[in-house]
């Protein structure tokens, strides 16, 4: 019997993070792609095991993968957008701070599904695109977001139009936060759980394999999600501020705007 849209995201988030985790730690091949960028052995063997479940479970629906592009019907109206090895850098090194993420573009352009993996935590953070739950060990727990830790993670990761250190030296933001730098879908996910206060990126975030998977869990828990300057999200100069509640949210606008509008 098929399953849920959001069973489906789970099942193939989950069967990528079990190639991850089985990796780990060992001598793996690298497909350089572009400057300082690669994929290895594990991101190509995990984007295989995703693709297998979504076309057993979804054969009418596209696909979009970090590795392998565009595939599966042209005419389709669903696609699914794969990172099967969100923090590559980290693995290549052996530093377990990872994701592996799916999500369901519907025809509307929202996210009807989502799934992230933790493949060394073994949790599994997941959206039906309504509610956001994490799975641990075959239970589910609603997921909370709370502002309660004052952590801030700050993607370091270029190409950003505005440099992230001007952020992080504004007068103000090391008072009322502290800054983390994971630069993975991890921090989406945490702000979504409750252990971290808010996430900051620059850069186009829109139909994101990196990103499309986290932001919809962080709707969906509640989170005030905009662009990085507070605006629509996917408008302007692109970008992503996720925040745990309001307060925060406009405290790190305030941030933001004058650290990109500095005083003569």
């Amino acid at each position: 019997m098929p399953l849920d849209d959001h069973e489906t995201a789970i099942a193939a988030a989950e069967a990528g993070a079990a190639v991850v985790r089985s990796r780990y730690g060992t001598e793996l091949g690298r497909v350089e792609k572009t400057a300082g960028d690669f994929a290895t052995e594990a991101d190509i063997a995990a984007e295989r095991a995703i693709l297998a479940v979504l076309r057993t479970q979804r054969p009418d629906d596209a696909v979009t993968g970090e590795e392998s592009g565009s595939s599966g019907p042209a005419d389709a109206t669903r696609r699914w957008l794969v990172d099967p090895l969100c923090g590559t850098l980290n693995y290549a090194v052996r530093n377990p701070v990872v994701a592996v993420n799916v999500a369901l573009r519907l025809p509307s352009g929202a996210i009807g599904a989502a799934a992230a993996t933790d493949p060394f935590s073994g949790e599994t953070f997941w959206t039906d695109g309504h509610t956001a739950w994490v799975r641990h060990d075959g239970t589910d727990h609603p997921l909370r977001p709370s502002a309660a830790s004052s952590l801030v993670d700050v993607n370091l990761d270029p190409p950003f139009p505005s440099h992230p250190a001007l952020l992080l030296s504004a007068p103000g933001f090391t008072g009322r936060f502290r800054p983390r730098v994971l630069s993975t879908t991890l921090a989406l996910l945490w702000v979504a759980a409750g252990r971290r206060a808010a996430y900051v990126t620059y850069g186009p975030v829109l139909d994101s394999v990196h990103f499309s998977a986290g932001i919809a869990i962080c709707q969906a828990a509640g989170c005030t999600v905009t662009g990085v300057k507070g605006q629509p999200l996917h408008t302007g100069e692109g970008g992503l501020l996720a925040a745990a509640d309001t307060p925060t949210h406009t405290d790190l606008r305030t941030l933001i705007t004058s650290a990109w509008s500095p005083t003569p």
